[in-house]
């Protein structure tokens, strides 16, 4: 077993490099999976959910090659469908962008359903509904979803009855092959999107309107390879910026797009806090400032995202005054509201809202991360609060967080990772 442990009270103070978008990488890396040649990746985190697709990648036959830390050469020309392995499927929720890419290919898909964190009902009958409209036949059993068609995917136009991230990726991925046209309406907006379009594009697809509510594909016969760079990542991005404000500190977020930070950035400096846009960079800075409550809404993008709720929370737990957070997608991404309680936090949840009554200092507890972006709203709240705080589960946090310890050190954190062998020691991981 894992954990991180924190002496809290330091400010965050220095300069840190923000990696590659998970919400970006994956979709890309199973986009791969239409291509029959070599796509080269760059800019991909070091997490364990790109582990785990390389490896989903690799059993159904694609040849993965690191050339470096952040780049990888993926050759998808001999790959096979239908053969992925159930176990390492449901480990991730990314991974049913394959069912785009096999069924896009091969017009037959079979993989395992999702997995991922538990934070509330997340259906697919969205993309279900858009591989239908492609004209595949969908058989959910056995814990497979697969999808089938004897002439392949056809173009088509689809309207989602919500703005689906995932299903817009996914029926996006497919569509570029389909034979015939496809518009997608009602489609999500987030910049994954976009940059999944833009690779796409690179590999020789004709898609035109990602990032608008309205996105547009001429079907193409076969892709080529090309080489790509992953956007930076807007979420790891956000959590410095809150750490920052939380811990009273100042920092500077290098490899980021201040567009993309947007909201985050607003909401943070109508609390009080400086934030400076540069033009890959933002600097945000805390010091010697008196911060204000706020009331947050989680919204699609353009919106405050969804994934920045549990650290806002975290932030707000450091400020005085009521401060409410209403979450309007996911309607329980509440279970971290426990843990920041074992640590002395004032807060209750009233349906979708999070009432936050804030001023007192947090004190150490023994806490786990019940989900990615909980765990890591669990690692600020411990910046802040006095004395030690370990927390467990920390796998959910390197889900999508690359090497966070040594980047929270670098800016001034007493943090580290221990590992608990056997019940009789401890052994010091990094």
């Amino acid at each position: 077993m894992e954990k991180i442990v924190v002496n809290g009270g330091n400010p965050l103070r220095g300069e840190v490099e923000v990696s590659g978008f998970k919400n970006a990488a994956l979709p890309i890396i199973y986009a791969c999976a239409l291509v029959k040649d070599k796509c080269i990746l760059e800019n991909i985190p070091a997490i364990s959910d790109i582990t785990y697709s390389f490896e989903i990648l690799r059993g159904i036959g694609a040849k993965i090659k690191m050339l470096d830390k952040t780049t990888y050469e993926v050759d998808c020309t001999y790959i096979k469908p239908c053969i992925s392995d159930y176990e390492l499927v449901r480990k991730i929720r990314g991974s049913y962008y394959l069912l785009g890419a096999e069924f896009g290919r091969f017009g037959h898909a079979k993989v395992g359903l999702p997995g991922g964190c538990n934070f509330g009902v997340r259906p697919i009958d969205q993309h279900i509904k858009g591989f239908e409209a492609l004209g595949g036949n969908a058989v959910t059993e056995g814990g497979y979803v697969e999808i089938t068609s004897e002439d392949g995917a056809k173009g088509s136009n689809i309207y989602f009855d919500v703005s689906s991230v995932g299903a817009t990726l996914n029926i996006m991925i497919a569509a570029s092959v389909a034979d015939g046209d496809t518009v997608i309406e009602n489609a999500a907006r987030e910049p994954h999107i976009v940059d999944c379009a833009n690779f796409l594009n690179s590999c020789g697809a004709r898609i035109t309107g990602a990032g608008s509510d309205v996105i547009k594909i001429k079907g193409v016969k076969n892709l080529h390879g090309c080489t790509y760079a992953i956007i930076p990542d807007m979420i790891e991005a956000g959590s410095f910026m809150v750490a920052a404000a939380a811990t009273r500190g100042s920092i500077l977020i290098t490899n980021v797009i201040p567009k993309h930070l947007e909201s985050v950035s607003a909401k943070l400096e109508e609390m009080g806090v400086k934030v400076e846009e540069y033009d890959d960079s933002v600097r945000v800075s805390a010091e010697n400032i008196t911060l204000k409550r706020t009331n947050v809404k989680t919204l699609p993008y353009p919106g405050f995202p969804t994934d920045m709720h549990p650290q806002m929370t975290a932030l707000l737990c450091t400020v005085d005054g009521t401060s409410y957070i209403n979450e309007s997608i996911y309607e329980n991404r509440f279970r971290y509201v426990e843990e920041l309680k074992r640590m002395g936090a004032k807060i209750k949840v009233d349906g979708r809202i999070v009432v936050i009554e804030g001023g007192t200092r947090l004190s150490a507890a023994p806490v786990m991360a019940t989900d990615l972006r909980a765990g890591i709203a669990i690692v600020i709240a411990a910046l802040t609060a006095k004395g030690k705080t370990e927390i467990s589960e920390i796998d959910k946090i390197e889900r999508g967080y690359d090497d966070i310890t040594t980047k929270l050190r670098n800016l001034g954190a007493d943090i580290k990772k221990i590992v608990l062998p056997d019940p009789n020691g401890l052994q010091i991981a990094n």
